[in-house]
């Protein structure tokens, strides 16, 4: 035995060691109860309401994921979750609905391209003209340029779109849809949440986390007033209904059956997610990111990338927002530019990232489906305790029942879940299952 070995420290683990795996008591017993829950919900409310209920909490799960990378590996705060839901909402809904011929069998599909050509010619033009300093054009004239050109030829192309919108609104009503299988329009969704994201990102990763939230926060809601007022592409306040399932749908198999199907393709997207997030996260891409996280200036200084990496992650989480969002809309079978809200689609799914732990793949699944089963069952629980606190009230004291009281029931939700994040922050402030630190040494 050499003398390096004889006066080794026993506590020593060498670094290509596999520490010592603990019991998951913990994990046991909340997933254990979350079960509970579960099948407490199909035995009061039905099979088909807990069903679709489980559905919307899967497709809240890959919203979560894609927070989760963001917040928890990377530290990136983004409060413009709702924008990436509504893209892929968008793009569910486009590439599903059937294919409107009032518009197609037109000259307006044409004329439509016509002027994205121009858009498209006219954003390059923009661009030629922030890169004339390489000439030898002095920087500030550079920037007078780019904005008095930029704002003369934005004035051209929306006037010429105008144009075609307006007849394309009179004669087809919107552009309707391609009629491709739903899951084509999730694979796009979540393309175009990432491209916008990879957009941002480049303008955006550069500010502090809190600017970095506002920023997000004020992107999301442009998304938003967008797809609202486009009535030519997505018919705005009219709403997009039904969307087409890629699965039997309730009226080839019931609610339930149907339903369970769905939830099944849900559930085998989540398993692949998490297969592939658990990889990257013990990868050294995964160490990478979270050194980055940890110490920036450290890892700066042993040669990384830092922003390349983040705008990775946010580009990753960005195209996991899309594609639960695409799903969720699906299922829903409407795209309401209305319905998405920053307290459903923000809010909510940070609430979930709490709640599991950030950086937590399995804490966040397990967040997500909680929560959602807490925000869902708040009204009717809600509603059941107002409605037996006023018949003791008018069999004892005489009392008349209000009349708003499904309105009132409703907002309980609000209540409940302001209470749940207040009382984890307070007693669990990394959350109920936290990022598992592996220390070796």
């Amino acid at each position: 035995m050499s003398h390096s070995t004889k006066n080794r420290n026993p506590a020593y683990t060498p670094k290509d060691a596999t520490p010592e795996q603990r019991f998951p008591l913990r994990e046991l017993v909340l997933f254990g109860a979350l079960l509970a829950a579960v099948l407490a919900v199909y035995a009061i409310m039905g099979a088909a309401y807990s069903t679709r209920m489980l559905v919307e909490a899967a497709c809240y799960a890959i919203l979560a994921l894609g927070l989760t990378i963001q917040w928890g590996y990377a530290g990136q705060f983004n409060a413009g979750v709702m924008g990436f839901v509504a893209l892929g909402g968008f793009c569910a809904m486009l590439f599903s609905v059937p294919v409107n011929d009032a518009f197609w069998g037109t000259e307006l599909p044409g004329e439509l391209g016509q002027v994205l050509l121009y858009g498209m010619a006219a954003t390059l033009i923009v661009v030629g003209v922030t890169k004339l300093d390489r000439f030898g054009v002095p920087k500030r004239l550079r920037t007078v340029l780019a904005i008095v050109i930029g704002i003369v030829l934005y004035l051209i192309v929306i006037s010429l779109l105008r144009e075609v919108t307006s007849q394309i609104q009179s004669q087809a009503g919107f552009i309707g849809g391609f009629g491709l299988p739903a899951w084509v329009g999730w694979i796009v969704g979540g393309a175009l949440a990432g491209g916008v994201g990879y957009f941002i990102g480049h303008v955006c990763l550069g500010l502090r986390s809190d600017y970095l939230a506002i920023a997000t926060l004020g992107i999301a809601e442009i998304i938003k007033a967008f797809l609202k007022n486009s009535d030519w592409l997505t018919r705005g306040t009219a709403t997009v209904s039904p969307l087409p399932w890629p699965t039997p749908g309730p009226a080839e198999l019931g609610f339930t059956l149907s339903r369970a199907i769905y939830l099944s393709v849900t559930a085998v997207v989540i398993a692949v997610i998490f297969f592939l997030l658990h990889r990257a996260y013990h990868a050294p891409w995964g160490r990478m990111i979270r050194a980055i996280r940890d110490n920036e200036v450290s890892s700066a200084a042993m040669g990384k990338d830092i922003n390349k990496r983040r705008l990775e992650i946010f580009v990753l989480g960005c195209i996991l927002m899309g594609l639960g969002g695409g799903m969720l809309g699906t299922f829903n079978s409407l795209f309401d530019p209305q319905g998405y809200l920053p307290l459903n689609h923000t809010f909510l799914v940070l609430v979930m990232v709490i709640l599991g732990g950030p950086g937590n793949n399995l804490g966040t699944i397990f967040g997500a489906v909680a929560v959602y089963i807490i925000w869902i069952m708040s009204e009717p629980l809600a509603l059941f305790l107002m409605q037996l606190a006023v018949t003791l009230g008018e069999n004892a004291f005489g009392w008349e029942a209000p009349s708003n009281m499904d309105s009132r029931a409703l907002q309980a939700r609000v209540l409940v879940i302001g209470m749940l994040i207040t009382l984890v922050l307070r007693f669990a402030p990394k959350g109920l299952l936290p990022e598992k630190i592996k220390t070796l040494g």
